[in-house]
């Protein structure tokens, strides 16, 4: 997943950021919230954390911000304010979800599995599935033909991304911004590499590769 957070305390961003990277998710730092709107209103984001108290645009307007210009991006409010009244303020804003300072991290990412569910779930996804491979969210394992394959974190993020989207075709600039961050460079051949490397990995045995190249168009996970 590709995420955004928003949060003034740099010690905790950081925390955050580099918890999500080992998990193998994109991440962006916003430390206001008018730098906030500027990430959120130009890039396309599968979650944002957003802090409540902020410098410039404070959490609460951020929140209501994006939401009127039509985002329905799934929105984590975190906070140290833990009334009800606090919560029901920020659930009524457009939040989806509330986590108080401290926190585990652990239940930080349970939260956001389930925020980033598909519509009309009732239960957020814990593995995905392709033909006879399997990608599970949680443990991170992923399995082909009941054996596991060893993955680099960005690999890992390349095939979930690609599994979330499987028989879709997906564009180098889709994957480049969901994949990766902000200080990704769009001329490089990095997204290549890491395809051919994947293909390696869970191509073994077949004569047809599962990610498909389109010519001037992307790539395509294949559903069988």
């Amino acid at each position: 997943m590709r995420i955004l957070i928003v949060e003034d305390e740099k010690r905790m961003a950081s925390f955050i950021q580099r918890g999500l990277r080992e998990e193998g998710h994109a991440v962006d730092i916003a430390e206001d919230g008018e730098r906030g709107w500027d990430y959120a209103s130009v890039n396309e984001y599968d979650v944002i954390i957003l802090d409540w108290m902020l410098p410039k645009i404070d959490g609460l307007t951020l929140c209501t911000k994006i939401r009127e210009a039509g985002s329905r991006v799934p929105i984590l409010m975190l906070t140290v304010r833990d009334t009800v009244e606090d919560k029901i303020r920020g659930l009524d804003r457009g939040a989806d979800d509330y986590l108080t300072k401290p926190f585990a991290f652990d239940e930080l990412l349970a939260r956001l599995r389930a925020l980033s569910r598909r519509p009309g779930q009732l239960q957020a996804e814990t593995v995905l599935k392709a033909a006879d491979m399997t990608l599970d969210l949680v443990s991170h394992k992923v399995i082909i033909h009941d054996e596991p394959v060893i993955l680099s974190q960005k690999e890992y993020a390349l095939l979930e991304f690609l599994m979330r989207r499987k028989g879709q075709v997906v564009s180098r600039s889709q994957i480049a911004e969901h994949v990766w961050d902000l200080h990704f460079d769009p001329m490089s051949n990095t997204i290549d590499v890491y395809i051919n490397f994947l293909r390696k990995k869970i191509d073994t045995g077949r004569k047809k590769s599962r990610i498909e190249t389109l010519r001037g168009s992307g790539y395509r996970l294949c559903e069988t």
